[in-house]
């Protein structure tokens, strides 16, 4: 009797968690969503994000600038670890054509967004770093990062 009591709450324990596997897999990414150039100036809202080791994770930008696209366009770049992102935004300067990504640091992007105008969103998924750190992301847009368009994503169990 003992057996078959035991046996029918593991059978419901197991179905259960596997609901909520289910359940966890259909709910998909945390969103994380930023305004970048807000009253026009050249910062995102969300300077700071944190998340676990191997998360998934959806950053939905929105440029709120009003100026055109061409003089205050705003993308994301998610950067590796220990990557300078000012020298990042230096290299890519004058590399409009590949959206001011230097194409010689490529592999240090994690993750993007293209460039923006006023009022046009865009989204990259992405799953967070395994290793904890920091992880900086900016806005490769000429001398935005340097004005101070960056932020990090803070990776931490």
């Amino acid at each position: 009797m003992k057996s078959k009591l035991l046996a029918s709450l593991l059978v419901a324990v197991a179905t259960l968690s596997g609901l909520s596997l289910l359940r966890a897999a259909e709910v998909g990414p945390r969103v994380v969503k930023i305004r970048a150039g807000a009253d026009n100036a050249l910062k995102f809202d969300v300077a700071s994000i944190t998340a676990a080791p191997g998360e998934s994770l959806k950053v939905v930008l929105t440029n709120a600038s009003t100026f055109p696209k061409n003089v205050m366009g705003h993308n994301w770049i998610l950067l590796a670890k220990g990557t300078d992102p000012v020298a990042f935004a230096n290299a890519g300067a004058p590399e409009a054509d590949n959206g001011h990504i230097p194409a010689k640091m490529k592999d240090k992007v994690l993750a993007s967004i293209g460039i923006l105008g006023p009022n046009e969103t865009g989204e990259a998924t992405f799953t967070a770093p395994t290793e904890p750190g920091e992880y900086p992301f900016l806005c490769t847009f000429p001398a935005h990062c340097q004005i101070g368009m960056k932020g990090v994503l803070v990776v931490k169990k």
